[in-house]
């Protein structure tokens, strides 16, 4: 495990200051552009999803875009199913949605109404999960999703996927 999460590291760039002076970007194009370092972040990321909630997992969600890269891929590696969430008005049919604000104005996410069936366990996969989280909280639990608090990457978050 040591030898892949250094596989996966050495391929992250940082970029200092970006988008916003303070903040510091990763890039993790070059991970998945090679790979053996992206099969190996998603079989670091379904080790660590065993480990902490073993089979108590009904589906990966996959949050709209980065979380479309790896959702499916670590949801089939755990033999799992993924469902999407996405910005609104990207998906057909009954959809349940939340806004939640931006630092440059307001966004909004959605469901399929029917793409959890009520008390099923979602993990839910993004680069990042900054702002919105609360929304995105409402959003699921008017899916009548269970989610919450995961135990943590063990790992610097300086240093996480």
């Amino acid at each position: 495990a040591d030898s892949e999460l250094q596989l996966v590291e050495q391929r992250i760039r940082s970029f200092p200051d970006f988008p916003t002076p303070g903040v510091v970007f990763r890039d993790i194009s070059p991970v998945l552009k090679d790979p053996a370092s992206f099969r190996a972040a998603i079989g670091l990321l379904a080790r660590h999803l065993k480990a902490t909630h073993g089979g108590r997992i009904d589906y990966i969600a996959g949050l709209d875009s980065r979380g479309f890269l790896f959702g499916p891929s670590l949801a089939q590696e755990l033999g799992l199913g993924c469902v999407l969430i996405r910005k609104r008005g990207k998906l057909p049919g009954p959809t349940l949605w939340a806004s939640y604000s931006l630092e440059y104005g307001k966004a909004e996410l959605e469901i399929q109404k029917d793409a959890l069936e009520p008390g099923q366990r979602v993990v839910v996969v993004d680069d990042l999960l900054a702002t919105g989280g609360a929304d995105l909280e409402h959003l699921l639990s008017a899916a009548q999703a269970n989610w919450g608090p995961h135990p943590p990457i063990p790992r610097n978050h300086e240093r996480c996927l």
